[in-house]
């Protein structure tokens, strides 16, 4: 499925409101956390990387890979509100999008292949999943040539370019 400029725009103000609602839950409640994360976040990282990417999705929950890319790459899709991501297995292509609080706007961390992020993952946790940080991943995303990437069909801001 392919989605329009309004579709985006949408879940952009949807999440907005998601996040206004965390902070004044937080606010009314001290000491009490509620993320944003989880499917919610990581259905929103898809669609997000479909618009501007161009990508077809899988049905949710696939094992290794979320979505192709016109040329027949597979992709893993994260999305992230912190400073980390985790994964299952090694994809391999990898798309990180760190998904702005304030605006609702997606932000390209990390895109390329997947096997060198997924061997700098650190050990394996009791959840089965093995992390990275988006510090590291924007030290590997320097090193990426254009060739490696999946290309955006719209503009994305890249979160190496604003640190």
């Amino acid at each position: 499925m392919s989605y329009n400029e309004g579709d985006i725009t949408f879940l952009r103000d949807q999440m907005k409101d998601l996040y206004q609602i965390k902070t004044g839950l937080e606010a009314k409640f001290p000491g009490r956390k509620f993320a944003i994360d989880g499917h919610l976040l990581g259905s929103a990282g898809e669609v997000l990387a479909a618009y501007h990417y161009h990508l077809e999705l899988f049905r949710s929950s696939e094992k290794s890979h979320d979505a192709v890319a016109a040329d027949g790459r597979l992709v893993q899709i994260k999305a992230t509100q912190g400073n980390r991501v985790s994964m299952r297995s090694k994809p391999d292509y990898l798309i990180v999008l760190l998904i702005d609080l304030n605006s609702g706007e997606a932000i390209e961390v990390y895109n390329g292949p997947g096997e060198k992020v997924w061997n700098a993952c650190g050990a394996l946790s009791s959840n089965g999943t093995r992390s990275i940080t988006l510090s590291r991943l924007r030290s590997f995303s320097s090193y990426v040539e254009g060739s490696q990437r999946i290309e955006a069909v719209r503009p994305i801001r890249s979160w190496a370019e604003e640190q």
